[in-house]
């Protein structure tokens, strides 16, 4: 991998996209058309996921998909090991099993839990022991939230008592004017600027408030397209020093490549 690849940070496996690994040939498609070099994956494509909190089977069945992949494509996806932090011990079993000893890189939680609540730190202090970034999904909703479907201030909470841990905030809240602000002050978050509309501002907004070294590209494909969420840094007003931070030079760093 070259030095100045794209690494997008938020892809998923997903059943609407058939099996584990007709779903991988079609993001490798996308991302050699748009220059992403490496994507960091999660989640397989178990539908159920979407609509029910996970049982422990199904957090190791997604995981097994995606180190299935990773064993096809070592060069290609970096793991994010999904877990459920309802299952505490069961989660920091497979903290050890699948991040521990490789191959994953880093860590992925949804919405079975809050992430401010306490059991999400002894995941989190495990993780940063381990140097693992954990992506959590964040979005802000007035209605149809999502069980336990946390907010970026959540996120903040938990970030505060691990500061030894980088986090990534899935989608930055969502609604990333409000979402950016709740993260300011927990220095070890990262805004991930993955899903939504490519719209005008959010980057910038991000790289002034929080430093472009705290913004970091992801697509949230194949829920997202690629280009329509590069879009949001080549479209940025920011240098072209700061678009290479924010496509791969921060990643590079978080995950040790």
């Amino acid at each position: 991998m070259s030095a100045s690849g794209i690494i997008d940070c938020h892809v998923h496996l997903h059943h609407n996209w058939g099996d584990r690994f007709a779903c991988a040939e079609l993001l490798l498609r996308g991302a050699d058309r748009m220059g992403v070099e490496l994507m960091c994956l999660s989640m397989g494509v178990r539908r159920e996921i979407y609509t029910r909190p996970t049982t422990v089977e199904e957090m190791h069945q997604h995981n097994d998909e995606v180190a299935q992949v990773i064993a096809r494509w070592p060069d290609r996806f970096a793991g994010m090991c999904y877990l459920t932090p309802r299952f505490l011990p069961q989660s920091l079993a497979e903290i050890e099993r699948r991040v521990a000893h490789g191959p994953f890189r880093g860590i992925k939680l949804l919405w079975d839990m809050y992430c401010d609540r306490p059991n999400l730190d002894p995941i989190a202090a495990r993780a940063g022991e381990l140097g693992a970034p954990i992506q959590q999904h964040t979005w802000i909703k007035a209605i149809a939230e999502h069980r336990c479907e946390s907010e970026p201030w959540r996120l903040a909470a938990l970030a505060r008592r691990n500061p030894d841990t980088t986090f990534l905030a899935a989608h930055t809240g969502g609604n990333w004017e409000l979402g950016i602000r709740q993260v300011i002050d927990a220095p070890n978050i990262l805004a991930d600027i993955c899903g939504g509309d490519p719209e005008m501002g959010y980057v910038e907004m991000a790289a002034r408030m929080l430093g472009t070294e705290r913004v970091v590209y992801g697509s949230d494909a194949p829920g997202r397209s690629f280009a329509s969420q590069l879009a949001k840094v080549h479209g940025a007003d920011v240098p072209d020093a700061d678009q290479q931070q924010i496509l791969s030079a921060t990643m590079r760093r978080v995950l040790d490549l």
